[in-house]
């Protein structure tokens, strides 16, 4: 298996979990965008987007759903949440709101304060978009009350595609904006061994 990775990029997902499950693999790390520095990457993904993950004939490009195919496929592990476990259904959420919810207002953000051409950036947009963040990061907040880890009693790797978002927002100069149980959380993640190595 082979995962094409862009630091700093939604690839920190996937790669973090294969350096938490301790499995073999095959890493190319990237300039951004590789759609135009990485030479034949759209053949790989045509999207142009990262990442970009083949197993065998398989191609995948969502983060997430890379994650998700790894636990249940190469486990057993802790990071996976089975069906028959209580959390199951939270943790199929944790997943998909990493990416609908938490790191798409983040990518308007991130367009309008860096990528994009100095006289192309909206300053209202990234303010605005950034509130938005934050009024779903309320979310994280409530559901550390009661618990280190978002769901099943253990790190799992919804703890993984949340840790990401948080990442991303300490990336963007967003982490100050963190309620305490989030920069608590935060810490813990970032304290992982293989966290340390999946953004290095």
């Amino acid at each position: 298996m082979k995962l094409y990775h862009c630091p700093g990029a939604r690839s920190v997902r996937p790669l973090w979990t294969l350096l938490e499950m301790g499995i073999p693999f095959e890493l190319e790390t990237m300039r951004f965008p590789p759609r135009v520095l990485r030479e034949g990457y759209l053949g790989i993904n045509p999207l142009g987007t990262v990442p970009a993950f083949t197993d065998g004939d398989l191609t995948m490009t969502e983060s997430s759903g890379i994650c998700q195919y790894l636990v249940d496929k190469y486990g057993p592990t802790p990071l996976r949440v089975a069906p028959e476990e209580h959390d199951y259904g939270l943790y199929l959420n944790w997943l998909h709101r990493s990416d609908a919810t938490l790191t798409f207002p983040q990518t308007i953000v991130l367009r309008y304060t860096r990528l994009e051409p100095e006289e192309r950036r909206v300053k209202q947009a990234a303010e605005d978009y950034t509130q938005w963040f934050f009024s779903r990061l309320r979310s994280v907040e409530a559901a550390l009350a009661d618990r280190e880890y978002l769901c099943a009693g253990r790190f799992t790797i919804a703890d993984i595609a949340i840790g990401f978002a948080l990442y991303l927002a300490e990336t963007l100069d967003m982490r100050g904006g963190f309620k305490p149980r989030t920069e608590a959380y935060y810490q813990r993640l970032s304290a992982r061994p293989a966290f340390k190595e999946a953004v290095s």
